[in-house]
């Protein structure tokens, strides 16, 4: 079997969509396909069941040999299904010209399955569009699988010492935390423990690099949206700055702090959500 995933947006929702294809590969023993932007394909790759990925932008205005290039991707192999998270006149006329049979769609005049998903944490919300193909997902309950080389590499790059590994991940920009805040944390935490080692989220890394690394610490603080999914299909315990509780897995060790403005947010809330208030 071979199904289809259509899937808009940057690397974060592409992580977000990786524990309900890898529920189909293994429900249905299915061979999985994704079509989504090309800089943020590098997601798939942790995911061995996909066995393509066809570079479409769909939120870069494609023109219409874009669009008949993706149709021709989609016609030429055997498609059983198909869970289509992008929307428009476009994409229902590219798969209204398919051959997929099962088509799962929030709306649009080409599903043959319209869902309803629920809210909180995206990942998890995908379960509407596996209902239709007789899936249940428990995205919580997936798991990277990291190779043991990269996992001892990334170990073999964090600071010396026997304490708890923080690591922290920035996402830049004006809506951040302040970036005084982010310099001034690591000296708070070590008052209260002196053995800590602080480690800095890799600038730049492939997704297999920089989830080693996630994995190879104790705690992760992240206002970064790729690390802290990342983080959470590592299973690792993580702050989120910048979220909602109510938008991750309710798992212990897991919370968001500050889903208002970042720049009211005071040292002392982030130290009381690792624990150290």
């Amino acid at each position: 079997m071979r199904v289809l995933f259509l899937v808009p947006g940057g690397m974060a929702a592409q992580l977000q969509a990786l524990p309900a294809a890898a529920r189909v590969a293994e429900a249905l023993s299915a061979q999985i396909q994704v079509a989504c932007a090309p800089a943020a394909g590098g997601a798939w790759s942790l995911l061995p069941a996909v066995e393509k990925l066809i570079p479409f932008d769909f939120n870069g205005n494609p023109t219409l040999a874009d669009w008949a290039n993706l149709l021709g991707n989609v016609r030429e192999p055997d498609f059983q299904a198909c869970i289509n998270l992008a929307s428009g006149r476009q994409v229902d006329l590219m798969l209204s010209m398919s051959h997929v049979p099962n088509r799962v769609a929030r709306g649009g005049f080409s599903a043959t399955s319209r869902v309803q998903p629920q809210a909180g944490w995206p990942a998890q919300a995908m379960a509407a569009y596996l209902n239709p193909l007789g899936v249940e997902l428990d995205a919580n309950a997936f798991r990277l699988a990291l190779p043991k080389a990269a996992l001892e590499k990334a170990a073999a790059q964090l600071p010396s010492g026997q304490g708890p590994a923080l690591l922290l991940a920035p996402a830049g920009g004006a809506n951040d935390w302040p970036n005084n805040h982010w310099q001034q944390l690591p000296e708070l935490i070590s008052s209260k423990l002196p053995d800590l080692r602080v480690v800095h989220a890799l600038p730049n890394a492939k997704p297999l690099e920089r989830a080693a690394q996630i994995a190879s610490c104790d705690v992760v603080l992240s206002s970064d949206p790729i690390t802290s999914e990342l983080a959470l299909l590592a299973g690792m315990p993580l702050v989120a700055l910048g979220r909602s509780s109510a938008d991750l897995p309710n798992r212990q060790g897991v919370q968001g702090v500050g889903s208002g403005a970042l720049a009211s947010l005071q040292p002392a809330e982030v130290l009381q959500a690792l624990g150290l208030g």
